[in-house]
């Protein structure tokens, strides 16, 4: 296999990941972030492939029947940066809060590397390699439309992996487990319907006869946690509802009462009994208040599990992973690829490293959390990504 000049490919890695930060853009409209990942693929010896709106691809044909897919989102968020950095983010308003940024840097100077192999190493690769950088994970799963694009069967895509920045996990360590990694999420919305009136007419009324869709509301959510509490003994679950609105002045009853809130899962099992569960402890606090109501549970990304035939070919290559022993009640929309082909979704760690006395970088390791506004880490850690990924698309 080709030997990888670690100086010339981390300044790559840098140089991809500083320019990109630079011009975050959301869901599908990313017309400056495909337009920088063309111009890096227009002159190596790959297919450009645009298999749905906002997403390219990049197939690098080796002669073989099979391929494998290495996957990359694009998208950012809209969140106004604040680290303060030379390359902080250029469009107000919006940031790679999420490592995306990261993400693709990976799976450019691999790309470049990939080059410099189909060119210079005829048959070195088993499989072809198709490089997918998919928009809007962070929204409304860019995945499930790259899946239904039918581009993973044309291209006979037979396994697909993936990475994501964790400031969770030591800087420079790579974690993963066999079967359930992170979690289903599913939006829940709910609407109760009372009738408001003066509180001075509910004295001497039934609870039934007040028609409150505060009360309902209150009821719903004591119950609602019995019934989590419940359902956890048996498999992690998490429904937890962080919006609750009702009524308009402090003296009369609320006829109206919103909620929104987020349910968690690792298998469809455990879904579809969420779902009835919900429903019916809802049932139950409405019409104890007199109330009708409306619930919307949305069917939200899959949970990603990791096939275990492939996760132990993987770990073969992979001397340095470490074994999760839970997974995580979080969400990524990898999880639709793993519906149509085998996948593996690993995390690179950027966070404080093990070993106290060692040295991230001017960057340092990251000391925020995903999703804030200001998340950064050292991009020396991307070298362990890339080395992670050369070994997967060698993988017989």
């Amino acid at each position: 296999m080709l030997e990888l000049d670690t100086d010339a490919a981390l300044a790559e890695l840098v140089r991809h990941r500083r320019e990109l930060h630079r011009i975050p853009e959301l869901d599908f409209c990313l017309p400056e972030t495909i337009a920088y990942i063309e111009r890096v693929l227009e002159p190596l010896s790959c297919t450009v492939i645009h298999p749905c709106d906002g997403c390219v691809c990049a197939l690098f044909d080796t002669g073989s029947a099979r391929t494998v897919a290495i996957r990359a989102d694009m998208d950012a968020l809209p969140i106004a940066e604040a680290t303060g950095v030379p390359f902080a983010s250029a469009h107000e308003g919006r940031m790679h809060a999420c490592g995306h940024d990261a993400h693709m840097a990976m799976v450019l100077t691999l790309a470049g590397w990939l080059d410099r192999v189909v060119r210079e190493r005829p048959g070195a690769l088993s499989r072809n390699v198709l490089l997918v950088f998919q928009p809007a994970e962070e929204t409304t799963g860019g995945a499930a439309r790259v899946c239904a694009s039918g581009v993973f069967e044309r291209n006979q895509v037979e396994r697909i992996f993936g990475f994501h920045v964790w400031p969770d996990l030591p800087w420079g360590s790579l974690a993963s487990r066999p079967g359930p990694l992170l979690a289903r999420a599913s939006e829940v919305h709910i609407s109760i319907h009372g009738q408001s009136t003066h509180i001075a007419k509910t004295f001497g009324l039934t609870v039934e006869e007040t028609h409150d869709a505060a009360l309902a509301a209150a009821r719903f959510l004591v119950a609602e946690r019995w019934l989590v509490r419940k359902l956890g003994q048996d498999e992690p679950i998490v429904a937890h509802f962080g919006l609750l609105q009702a009524g308009t002045v402090c003296n009369a009853v609320a006829g109206e009462a919103a909620l929104a809130g987020s349910l968690r899962v690792f298998s469809d099992e455990m879904f579809e009994r969420a779902k009835e569960e919900l429903a019916r402890t809802l049932d139950e606090a409405c019409s104890s208040c007199g109330c009708t109501y409306d619930i919307d549970i949305a069917e939200g990304y899959p949970p990603v599990t990791n096939d275990d035939a492939l996760f132990e070919r993987a770990a073969t290559v992979l001397p340095e992973l470490q074994r999760i022993d839970e997974p995580l009640l979080i969400a990524e929309d990898f999880a639709f690829y793993q519906r149509q082909i085998p996948g593996v979704f690993f995390l690179l760690g950027v966070g404080a490293p093990q070993d106290e006395r060692a040295v991230c970088g001017d960057l340092g390791h990251a000391t925020t959390a995903l999703h804030t506004d200001a998340f950064m880490f050292d991009e020396r850690v991307l070298l362990e990504g890339l080395s992670v990924y050369r070994r997967l698309v060698a993988l017989p």
